[in-house]
């Protein structure tokens, strides 16, 4: 579903955002298209454990869990941070894919940096048996499948496409669906400039760009003018963002729009992948830092 935002911009530029979030209440947005084929292919290949990789507060690890609750599948989630195991019922996003049954395990920082090792993997499967991986963040090949069914024919009327980019899967394949008169920009939640690698290695088409300056401090970091900005978004549109990846996009956009970056007359197209299960978590460590939390659930 396409939303129209009634915020005046100059130059008659119109902006829109798709409401991704609202396509499944546990499995939202690009979690949900990412999950699709690898869970068909799962299933052909008669496997009955899934098993994957997440921080803290994962959308994909809540994600997960709850698809495989869902179609029968027991689940597996290897957390970053040992010291997370006794911290289960502290932690809304743990406790939430605990709830659906699956199965955590909890490894340091240091191991966890060996997720696509495959000796790693390969005790992995000594300890549980086979299953069927699917990397951090749901990205490989079968993914980019399902994040090309995003756009429709009805967003044809639209010059800009923009989406918040984590590890680079979504904004894939948005760049290989998109059609030959759009752009696509993409704003990272993470520092650093890997990921133009890492998207390059799954889409085609070149007419897409990172916008690399709305991280606000890297991946999980937000300060209160961001916090602010996300509640008076939701206090205008009634439109929930979430801080990692949503919120950052869109007060990148607006950013953009206020520094004249689009040409009169732009259409631009918001692409709203969901996350808002991870608030509870930031406004959990909001409140221990004092400062401003979202108003928005």
């Amino acid at each position: 579903m396409n939303q129209s935002i009634s915020i005046l911009f100059p130059n008659s530029i119109s902006l829109s955002i798709k409401r991704e979030d609202l396509i499944h209440p546990f499995v939202s947005g690009n979690k949900l298209r990412k999950l699709k084929y690898n869970l068909l292919q799962a299933k052909k290949e008669h496997q009955t454990t899934l098993l994957t990789f997440g921080g803290a507060y994962s959308n994909h690890i809540a994600a997960l869990a709850y698809a495989g609750k869902e179609q029968g599948f027991h689940t597996i989630g290897v957390i970053r941070g040992e010291e997370l195991g006794s911290k289960i019922m502290e932690n809304p996003t743990l406790l939430f894919a605990h709830d659906c049954g699956m199965q955590l395990e909890f490894v340091s920082r240091e191991t966890y940096r060996l997720k696509t090792e495959d000796c790693f993997i390969e005790s992995l499967r000594q300890k549980y048996g086979t299953f069927y991986l699917v990397p951090e963040g749901g990205t490989n090949p079968l993914a980019i499948k399902g994040c090309e069914e995003i756009l429709t024919d009805a967003d044809a009327i639209f010059d800009y496409i923009c989406c918040a980019v984590g590890t680079g899967g979504t904004i894939s394949g948005i760049i290989n669906s998109v059609l030959p008169h759009q752009k696509v920009l993409g704003f990272p939640a993470l520092k650093g400039d890997f990921l133009k690698n890492e998207i390059r290695n799954f889409a085609q088409q070149e007419h897409w760009e990172l916008m690399t300056d709305y991280h606000f401090g890297g991946y999980g970091k937000v300060n209160s003018e961001l916090i602010a900005f996300i509640n008076a978004f939701f206090s205008k549109t009634q439109i929930p963002l979430d801080p990692i990846y949503t919120g950052k996009m869109v007060f990148g956009v607006i950013d953009l729009i206020e520094r004249n970056y689009f040409p009169e007359n732009s259409k631009i197209l918001l692409l709203h992948t969901g996350g808002i299960q991870g608030i509870k978590g930031m406004n959990m460590k909001l409140k221990s830092k004092h400062l401003p939390i979202i108003n928005i659930l």
